[in-house]
């Protein structure tokens, strides 16, 4: 399988994506919203790619609760924000919920939790999608949150190391950049650095690397999240189509994994970028 996890386009696969995927496998694919109708088109999309797609692939949903839900009533229950949990055990019901929802909708991995710190006056890109300002709690609740989500038997990707919470611009847009990234910052990551997988932050974090995001920084990825932290498993890209970055997408995804990332991922669901960056991995 090739190091991308892919978006589609629509309701269902175009012969031009069946072909592509059979020719170059990606690691997995993600579905959005323009991808969800209902239960039973979900289940028919999630069948056809289970068919075409390499045994062991990733189906992965963005679906933390609250604002970000791509499963969403009538047909799914909302959960809410993150932002909302007070205790260890909300938390952890709180992820089972989430866990029980993704699972049962044929997906096997959510990304979720967002272990980012609540900063006053940052973006609100994060807001109330982070857990609290406190780091211990973060750290806490938020190993709670991935502890529901893997009772389900579903892949949880805890966001956006190694922070995102002080970012001023949303990465979405245009390239945050943060001065200094305190230990707070870093604590719930450390404190959960033995979960399966991690998404990176497209941010420059200046006293560590000022030319390049962190998604892109050998820097970064390297001393920060695989030495100071401790994160030892999966490490996925953010999606690399974000304003953020700069280049065309098999580039962003040449650089992401030349910096340390293990899989790409590219999420709007553009038949010629998905397969340039096939191509170039």
């Amino acid at each position: 399988m090739k190091p991308a996890i892919l978006g589609i386009s629509g309701t269902s696969m175009t012969a031009q994506e069946r072909d592509l995927f059979r020719d170059l496998p990606p690691r997995g694919v993600i579905l959005f919203a323009r991808n969800i109708k209902d239960p039973s088109q979900l289940s028919d999309l999630i069948a056809e790619l289970k068919a075409i797609l390499s045994p062991g692939a990733v189906l992965m949903v963005d679906q933390e609760g609250g604002r970000v839900a791509r499963l969403k009533p009538p047909h799914w229950p909302a959960l809410q924000p993150a932002g909302s949990l007070r205790t260890a055990e909300e938390a952890f019901a709180h992820g089972r919920a989430l866990g029980q929802m993704v699972r049962q909708a044929g997906f096997n991995c959510t990304a979720a939790p967002v272990l980012d710190i609540r900063v006053p006056g940052a973006s609100d890109v994060v807001g109330d999608r982070a857990i609290t300002g406190d780091a211990a709690a973060v750290a806490h609740l938020g190993g709670e949150i991935a502890r529901g989500i893997m009772a389900e038997d579903v892949l949880p990707v805890m966001k956006h190391l190694p922070g995102h919470g002080r970012a001023l611009v949303d990465s979405h847009v245009a390239l945050p950049s943060v001065a200094v990234l305190t230990d707070d910052d870093l604590l719930p990551f450390i404190a959960n650095n033995k979960l399966p997988w991690a998404m990176t932050a497209h941010v420059v974090y200046e006293q560590y690397d000022p030319l390049n995001p962190g998604t892109l920084s050998l820097i970064v990825i390297q001393h920060l999240i695989r030495e100071r932290i401790g994160f030892k498993g999966v490490l996925v890209s953010d999606d690399l189509a974000m304003g953020a970055l700069s280049g065309t997408p098999a580039e962003r995804a040449v650089r992401a994994l030349e910096a340390g990332c293990d899989i790409a991922l590219y999420c709007p669901g553009d038949f010629e970028d998905n397969r340039a960056v096939l191509e170039a991995l």
